[in-house]
């Protein structure tokens, strides 16, 4: 049966995952560090000590076929398709074997940037309307899997 994992460390969408995972009956499980703890009713918390890519690493261990991973991590979301999961990002863009690629991509191309001294514009102001455009993403993957499973 499908779970929903969620990379919690700083997600804005905890509490809608929750809400969809309860409307499918699935298994949801908040994987957070020590910096980051979150509790909430109706998921599971794993709590992992703090570290570069702890969160990752225990998130993609417990993750099987058809789960569903919440992240906003491109580095997580390429383990995640490589375990046939179904990684998607707090604005409800699934990560696909067709996108990963230019995604990591554009990472390592900042990254580059950063390191070389240069500066990138950080992000906008995340708008409240891609919780609801990530809450109507997430029932279509899970309505997606569930006739799978049937």
């Amino acid at each position: 049966m499908t779970a929903i994992f969620v990379d919690a460390d700083a997600c804005p969408v905890v509490s809608e995952t929750i809400q969809v995972a309860r409307e499918y009956n699935l298994k949801c499980t908040l994987i957070c560090d020590t910096a980051h703890e979150i509790h909430r009713e109706g998921a599971e918390t794993i709590i992992v000590s703090k570290g570069a890519d702890a969160v990752d690493f225990v998130l993609v261990n417990r993750v099987q076929k058809n789960d569903i991973v919440v992240t906003q991590d491109y580095g997580l979301a390429a383990m995640v398709l490589a375990k046939q999961g179904h990684p998607i990002d707090q604005n409800g863009r699934l990560y696909t074997e067709e996108n990963i690629d230019q995604l990591l991509y554009a990472r390592h191309k900042a990254q580059k940037i950063r390191m070389s001294g240069g500066r990138l514009r950080g992000p906008k102001k995340r708008p409240k309307e891609n919780n609801i455009r990530f809450s109507k993403s997430l029932r279509q993957l899970c309505e997606r899997l569930s006739a799978i499973e049937e």
